[in-house]
């Protein structure tokens, strides 16, 4: 397949009034993914997208666009609003739906956004289906006849709906009461939903990150700056906190004294519950899964596998395996038995549903899940040069794996974004991987 021109590994994001995001582009990109949409479309009657987003302010404009672009050509619309990137995934398997579209921009500031597209089944779109998209972006802007046009309508009960989905993945014998929790939305998409659920499961909230303006995404708050997570849990003396990103897909936890939990420890304390009830075949994590919890699946028994950074890879392995359970140090996980995407609400209730399942705290849960430290350094990376045939690098890499005898790991990629080589060693001990860094850094790396 040829290279996408604006498809990433998580659709097409950008800088709003770049390239990209704008609405002048947004409307070819509705209109692309209509006339794809129907000409693949197997079934009587026109197709149907639902469209959700976060809290920018950038998300108007873009969803007036994609709506005109899709009616245009011949797609019928259902506008969902603000409303979390699994919830679109949800809706769209839910009404059988020929896809769903997300306009956010995840993490990032309220200055960046994005759209992103799910297939019918709940999940992201195929390779070949973007690339049609892209190639359907060449085409003639053009519109259907009067009698062909799409509709649009917007939907008032998303949210409740969605509510009531994250819920129903909570087990029915348990509840949360009795436990003070914090929720922060990172005044996202989730400000109005991620609340509701925890609460009507039982739980007291405490909801910060509740009062997005379209310019505060993310800001300060959420799981990209959990600190205000910690402050909270702090000042109310709660159980546990949760901490979402802007569009609601990545989960950061910390407990009563403070500590912060990253994804690879909040997926261990889910697939350590399930072990207890179920044969876990395999897990899949990323090239940037700590080692130690490589270790400890070995430990249980349980296969795992590294895949490329990022969720859309993580899924691909899963799916490959027909395994159940991965996700990202960052805080994306997935549990396909609960959700076909990544999804921070779920995430949570399935950590907390191990909480109860063992009358335990979040630290006794992974307190035998050793965290190896982690060293990274980025050195300059010259123009043209190949650093995996390195021979240099290479000997460095072979000296330093020796040193560590299975104890530890090192991880070399090169940046997605800037000219950086990445340096990474992990071991038991900080100065073991320290050691390996500097032995690493000291290599020339000439062509």
């Amino acid at each position: 397949m040829s290279t996408r021109k604006y498809f990433g590994t998580d659709g097409v994001r950008g800088v709003v009034g770049g390239e990209v995001i704008n609405a002048a582009f947004a409307l070819r990109l509705g209109y692309a993914a209509g006339r794809v949409l129907t000409r693949t479309m197997s079934g009587p009657g026109r197709p149907t997208v639902v469209i959700g987003k976060d809290t920018r302010i950038s998300g108007y404009m873009l969803e007036s666009a994609l709506e005109a672009g899709l009616s245009a050509a011949g797609v019928d619309v259902m506008l969902a609003g603000p409303i979390p990137t699994p919830a679109v995934a949800y809706l769209t398997r839910a009404w059988r739906l020929a896809a769903g579209i997300v306009i956010s921009a995840s993490h990032n500031p309220h200055h960046d956004n994005g759209i992103k597209f799910f297939s019918a089944k709940g999940m992201k779109l195929p390779d070949e289906t973007e690339a049609a998209i892209e190639a359907a972006l060449d085409e003639p802007l053009g519109c259907a006849g009067s009698a062909d046009l799409g509709r649009a309508r917007r939907i008032d009960d998303a949210a409740g709906r969605y509510i009531e989905f994250c819920k129903s993945t909570f087990p029915n014998d348990l509840d949360l009461a009795g436990m003070k929790i914090v929720v922060d939305a990172a005044h996202g998409a989730a400000y109005h939903i991620a609340p509701h659920v925890f609460r009507e499961l039982g739980a007291e909230v405490i909801a910060i990150g509740c009062e997005p303006d379209g310019f505060n995404i993310n800001e300060g708050v959420g799981a990209m700056h959990p600190e205000a997570l910690v402050a909270a849990m702090h000042e109310h003396q709660a159980d546990l906190g949760i901490a979402l990103d802007g569009d609601a897909d990545r989960l950061q936890m910390v407990d009563a004294q403070g500590r912060l939990y990253n994804g690879d420890e909040l997926l261990y304390a889910i697939v350590r519950d399930r072990a207890q009830s179920e044969t876990v075949q395999g897990v899949v994590g990323t090239l940037m899964t700590n080692f130690g919890f490589e270790k400890r699946m070995q430990a249980m028994g349980i296969a795992f596998e590294r895949a490329n950074v990022g969720d859309r890879y993580v899924l691909e392995g899963l799916l490959r395996h027909g395994w159940l359970y991965g996700g990202e140090s960052s805080g994306h996980l997935l549990c396909l038995d609960r959700h076909t995407t990544g999804d921070g609400i779920i995430a949570a209730l399935q950590v907390l549903t191990a909480m109860r399942h063992g009358a335990a705290r979040l630290d006794e849960l992974v307190a035998d899940l050793h965290m190896y430290p982690q060293k990274m350094v980025n050195v300059p990376l010259a123009p043209g040069l190949d650093w995996r045939a390195h021979a240099g690098l290479q000997q460095a890499t072979q000296e330093v794996e020796q040193r560590l005898a299975g104890r530890g790991r090192v991880l070399i990629r090169a940046s997605g974004t800037e000219p950086k080589l990445r340096l990474m060693v992990e071991a038991e001990q900080a100065e073991l991987a320290e050691d390996g860094v500097r032995h690493l850094v000291a290599v020339k790396l000439t062509p």
